[in-house]
């Protein structure tokens, strides 16, 4: 079975910079383990990167969340801690201005995954925009989200979007 692990936006911006919290650094090992995993297995690893510019507050988003983020090739675009240490040269990367890709749509497809899993943060935003995507892409394939390896800063946003997930016909493990 062909398989894809997406590994959504695990960078030190979410993690511990401008708009970390305590449970995103929490998530460091099961993510790391999971990505150790599938290349143990020899299955192919997407990471996304949240992914702005300098003029990130002249932006819709940077209207909405004037917290600047994720500027890229600064040290909070970076992946996190283990995480930035399992990613292989041969895994694929998607640098995403928003919450979701469409790059990531033609990617899967061209995949022809029967499976794929996304692990990451922030549950409520990113998480379940990929993870629709995903599903759109490949409605056929099996989509999975791990509960124990998705976050966010609020708790009950984060419960809503797995119940969300679930109602999509996304599987939610671990709830």
């Amino acid at each position: 079975m062909k398989k894809l692990l997406i590994v959504v936006d695990y960078q030190k911006d979410f993690v511990n910079g401008s708009l970390g919290f305590p449970e995103a650094e929490q998530l460091e090992q099961p993510i790391y383990e999971k990505i150790k995993q599938y290349h143990q297995e020899n299955q192919d690893v997407l990471f996304t990167f949240d992914t702005h510019q300098k003029n990130y507050l002249d932006t819709k988003e940077g209207k909405y969340l004037p917290i600047v983020h994720c500027i890229q090739h600064t040290e909070g675009w970076k992946l996190f801690g283990k995480v930035a240490e399992e990613k292989q040269e041969k895994d694929a990367v998607i640098l995403k201005p928003s919450f979701g890709s469409l790059e990531l749509i033609s990617f899967l497809q061209r995949g022809n995954y029967e499976e794929i899993e996304l692990v990451g943060i922030v549950s409520n935003i990113c998480v379940i925009s990929n993870a629709i995507l995903a599903k759109t892409a490949l409605p056929e394939a099996e989509v999975i989200v791990d509960a124990h390896c998705v976050a966010s800063n609020d708790r009950q946003l984060n419960q809503a979007a797995l119940q969300v997930m679930q109602g999509l016909q996304i599987q939610v493990k671990n709830l």
